[in-house]
């Protein structure tokens, strides 16, 4: 082989290497390092009145009953509702819609709890996950240090947000969220990966991000064929976060 064809088969080599890592340095950090540098911090200012649904959005949740929402065995949701939110009981499990989505935008309201309690991942830990499968966390990340890749607004285990636009313990913040579903080929392979967008409080931190797969636990699964529709789900990590105002308009 000429010196030539060397370099440049070494060049391609390299191209693919840089491709496989990204842009986002994942290789570079183990999944939940805690060594991984964290976003820098911004004020978001005061929350303000629960964002209008638009004329064409799927309600799930205005406040009154849990009529679009059941467990993950198909049972009715064990969550209270009061005051116009409803509030993770613990123990009783995440909670799912009754109906299937894809390609979406979707907009979701949280609080994690006024009485700080716990310290990390402890403290007002939930979840929205698309598709059952693809969360963005929730979780108090004012003034509370936690791995990077799993602080609120970070799309778990995969990408810290560009900031933490966290208000403080007990008041209300946003999530507005373009998501696209994977696609799959008949035989079940991967033609297009999952992709989201995210605002938190206003603030983009998620922008066009190519997931890797399913998250999960100190683990990046790899993609699995499943339905072009799944339901939305919201977790149970046993503290009492608060949800209002969630609304889906299905693209």
């Amino acid at each position: 082989m000429t010196n030539l064809r060397i370099l440049a088969l070494a060049g391609l080599l390299l191209l693919g290497a840089l491709a496989r890592a990204g842009s986002d340095g994942r290789q570079d950090w183990g999944i939940h390092d805690m060594n991984r540098p964290v976003p820098p911090v911004v004020d978001p200012g005061p929350a303000g009145p629960p964002a209008p649904a638009p004329s064409d959005a799927v309600v799930l949740f205005d406040g009154k009953d849990l009529a679009q929402w059941e467990d993950m065995k198909g049972n009715p949701a064990g969550w209270k509702i009061s005051d116009g939110f409803m509030e993770v009981v613990a123990k009783t499990g995440s909670i799912r819609t009754r109906k299937g989505f894809g390609d979406c935008q979707l907009h979701v309201e949280w609080a994690t709890p006024a009485v700080v309690s716990g310290e990390g991942q402890g403290r007002g830990n939930s979840g929205v996950f698309l598709m059952d499968s693809y969360e963005v966390q929730v979780m108090d990340s004012y003034n509370n240090r936690t791995y990077a890749d799993g602080q609120a607004a970070a799309i778990y285990g995969q990408f810290p947000p560009l900031v933490n636009a966290c208000r403080p313990p007990g008041e209300w913040q946003s999530y507005d969220i373009v998501f696209r579903a994977p696609r799959f080929g008949p035989d079940g392979s991967l033609l297009k990966p999952a992709r989201m967008t995210v605002h938190h409080n206003g603030f983009l931190v998620h922008d066009n991000a190519e997931l890797t797969g399913p998250t999960a636990h100190k683990a990046r699964p790899p993609y699995k064929a499943h339905p072009d529709k799944l339901p939305l789900s919201l977790q149970d990590h046993g503290n009492p976060t608060r949800y209002r105002n969630i609304w889906l308009r299905e693209l």
